[in-house]
């Protein structure tokens, strides 16, 4: 299973979730969940960690989190490695305590963190723990109505001030706005996600910049293969074009060098590149597993097919 796409750079917005390993908890007390939320202090402290939201269930967790350095991986990696430790000691159990890596979806804040908000805070009435989301204690929604006074590692006033500068009508707001979920029937936010492993949440024009910025020049591979989906992709017709005027002839190797180029670095459906060159879907896989056997024994094959990525994708290694 392909790892999801990591983009982390300073100010970042992610909405962050961690589940227990085969769906077993990882709260086994309030004292449990309180000793998350200092690790959530101490990444604040330690690595920058700005959390905006959050919401702790038995078995999982949700944060909406800014990362104000380009160190997603690192503080997901403090916060879910301390609190482990911490648990198996207490408990005296041994083991991964949560299921895999962590799960993040980069989203455009600008847009999309008053909803993302709501869908955290509302996570215990969805489940049906709760009447009202406020009753839940494990929250950040008592800090959003004025009802607690945020931890230093808890920033409410980025989503608040959506509102307006106004922090009291704003609290008013944000409550008619949870409460207006209750009453119709509320998307999902993340109904609207974008790419294969629904790694971005974000508008077009967001998409575009993130693709410019960070994804330029990567290569899709066996860990991130969700990166074609982000790049411009030419035309099929360039694509063969450009094999042939490299190879020099129009024959069965430029055919499938062509294909493996396409399958590897575009999202160009299989049915789209079948029909193009004439193939079965199944014929395919088949054709790029051969290339792949003919280019690890053929390095000057090897190096014209690497030029032309560089040039048709801005693929670098």
């Amino acid at each position: 299973m392909a790892r999801q796409l990591r983009i982390e750079y300073p100010g970042a917005f992610y909405h962050v979730t961690s589940r227990g390993n085969q769906k077993q908890p990882v709260f086994f007390s309030p004292w449990d969940k309180a000793r998350f939320l200092d690790c959530l202090d101490e990444a604040h402290e330690k690595l920058d960690a700005l959390v905006h939201s959050y919401c702790l269930m038995e078995n999982h967790y949700h944060l909406m989190l800014e990362t104000r350095q380009a160190n997603l991986s690192k503080i997901m990696h403090f916060i879910n490695t301390s609190f482990t430790i911490y648990l198996n000691k207490r408990h005296k159990r041994v083991g991964h305590l949560f299921q895999g890596r962590f799960k993040a979806v980069l989203i455009e804040a600008e847009t999309y963190a008053l909803e993302l908000s709501r869908y955290i805070h509302l996570n215990p009435l969805r489940a049906g723990i709760v009447k009202r989301p406020e009753d839940h204690p494990w929250s950040s929604l008592r800090e959003y109505l004025g009802q607690r006074e945020p931890p230093r590692w808890l920033d409410t006033s980025f989503v608040l001030g959506l509102f307006g500068d106004d922090t009291d009508n704003a609290r008013l707001q944000y409550a008619g706005f949870i409460s207006s979920a209750l009453i119709s029937n509320i998307p999902n936010p993340f109904e609207n996600k974008n790419g294969g492993s629904h790694s971005i949440l974000g508008s077009k024009g967001f998409l575009e910049r993130i693709n410019e910025t960070y994804l330029q020049g990567k290569a899709p591979n066996r860990e991130f293969p969700l990166l074609r989906q982000y790049r411009k992709k030419p035309p099929l017709e360039k694509i063969r074009s450009e094999v042939v005027r490299r190879l020099g002839n129009e024959d069965k190797l430029s055919r499938n060098t062509a294909i493996f180029l396409i399958h590897g670095n575009t999202d160009y459906k299989l049915v789209e590149i079948g029909a193009y060159f004439g193939i079965s879907q199944a014929a395919i896989g088949m054709v790029c597993h051969r290339m792949k056997q003919i280019l690890s024994q053929n390095p000057d094959l090897s190096r014209v097919v690497e030029e032309i990525e560089k040039n048709l994708f801005n693929r670098t290694k």
